[in-house]
């Protein structure tokens, strides 16, 4: 269901992060959406033994990589500009907002000039509002399935990313939802994807407000902001 959040004012970010863990099942990986935190909050969800974060701005994320312990998993879930790949793919964990074949092809040019691979989830658009970013269903089928995605040896596409629209309408959330699940389904279920660079191992869909929604409708990574940190000001 739609979840609504009303933290009180002896919550701390370790409860909130105890409580999500117990109200997602087994195999479901939470990202602690850490974007405008300070260090020390990320500090307390880090050392009650959360090390998974999401930033949305690049140089944001750059400045607490190299601040806070290197341990931290960090992934990018912002839209991306090519002209900032370069300051975060000698570090970046999972970019979840892989929106065009140019991104694709400047992440992976990148990657190869420091021995990486890159791990990235294609954005599919899959909400209402227009300002959302994200490929369509043919685009991304069009890029999946291209012999070109093949030579981009640096990239490993491991799965997809999706937003729903923002409403209170859980319906429109779960149809949204489920018709992602049913697109990855097709990739990840059958050999349609015929370069080795092409895992599909991560569907990521769910924010605090809907990701219970996302969990019913299949997804496996979820991104959690408010509901661990509290409301952002």
């Amino acid at each position: 269901m739609f979840v609504k959040y009303n933290f009180s004012f002896m919550s701390t970010i370790s409860d909130n992060l105890r409580k999500i863990k117990e109200s997602v099942p087994p195999g479901v990986k939470i990202i602690a959406v850490s974007k405008s935190m300070s260090p020390e909050k990320i500090l307390e969800a880090y050392h009650s033994g959360h090390k998974i974060f999401g930033e949305n701005r690049v140089q944001e994320l750059t400045v607490k990589y190299y601040d806070l312990p290197k341990d931290i998993e960090w992934h990018l879930i912002g839209h991306l500009q090519t002209n900032k790949v370069k300051h975060i793919v000698p570090f970046v964990s999972l970019i979840h907002s892989a929106d065009s074949f140019k991104l694709l092809m400047e992440i992976n040019n990148l990657a190869g000039k420091i021995n990486r691979v890159v791990s990235c989830l294609l954005q599919i658009h899959i909400a209402q509002e227009e300002t959302k970013s994200g490929l369509s269903y043919a685009e991304a089928e069009t890029i999946l399935q291209s012999e070109e995605l093949q030579q981009l040896k640096n990239v490993r596409i491991v799965g997809l990313m999706g937003m729903a629209t923002l409403t209170e309408d859980e319906n429109q959330i779960r149809k949204e939802f489920a018709s992602l699940r049913k697109f990855y389904d097709s990739f990840s279920l059958l050999p349609r994807v015929p370069g080795a660079n092409c895992q599909f191992e991560i569907l990521s869909m769910g924010m605090s407000s809907d990701y219970k929604i996302a969990i019913e409708e299949g997804s496996n990574m979820i991104r959690i902001g408010s509901a661990i940190f509290g409301e952002r000001k």
